[in-house]
């Protein structure tokens, strides 16, 4: 059965997940963590997308973007591109590093945004990497937490729902990371058509548009 096409446009919030392929590991330590994150923010800062939320795995990646003017898939096959380049010459090997065909989801994002932020910064939780989010560097907790040095990640429009004063506003994003997460892996997938992940109004909306 053919692929569906992606549904992509301006303004489009997206649950992006690219994988090691055949499950290899795509950071072998911490310079290739650091270097995606270098590559991350320079498409960033030269695209325009809003990235509300990340997490880098050693086989996968986890990003919440938000789109501009340029297409999530430009962005990610230059991201991917550029990353894979630095990692066939750091060890010396050829071909593909990610799995052919990245996974964007279309999210509502006044639905899912807080969910899938909790998702993701639970992520190396649930991998057993880490008994509390802070204590993984490579998500993007750390940043909503005030303990990264590195900012690359929209945090206003979150920490925004919590309070209007950034101090209390951080302390209720922890009281809210701290509760039991009941957010289950086919929770966030139980997609319409693989592509869509929200109510049937937000879906009849997006079918519409696109």
């Amino acid at each position: 059965m053919a692929r569906k096409p992606r549904i992509e446009f301006e303004g489009g919030f997206y649950h992006v997940i690219t994988r090691g392929n055949q499950k290899q590991k795509i950071f072998r330590d911490e310079q290739d963590f650091l270097k995606y994150l270098k590559i991350l923010g320079d498409y960033k800062e030269r695209y325009g997308f809003s990235l509300y939320a990340y997490v880098l795995m050693q086989n996968h990646v986890h990003l919440l973007m938000q789109m501009g003017e340029i297409p999530l898939s430009k962005i990610l096959q230059g991201i991917n591109q550029c990353y894979t380049m630095y990692f066939n010459r750091r060890y010396r090997t050829v071909g593909h590093l990610f799995q052919g065909r990245y996974k964007s989801i279309l999210c509502d994002k006044d639905e899912y945004l807080l969910t899938l932020v909790r998702y993701l910064h639970y992520n190396p939780l649930r991998a057993k990497f880490a008994r509390l989010p802070e204590e993984y560097r490579w998500s993007s907790h750390r940043e909503y937490t005030n303990l990264a040095r590195d900012r690359i990640v929209d945090t206003t429009l979150v920490l925004e729902i919590f309070a209007d004063d950034l101090a209390r506003a951080r302390r209720l994003y922890r009281k809210y990371m701290e509760e039991e997460a009941t957010v289950f892996n086919e929770d966030l997938y139980k997609t319409v058509d693989q592509r869509i992940l929200g109510g049937e109004a937000f879906v009849d909306r997006v079918m519409r548009r696109t």
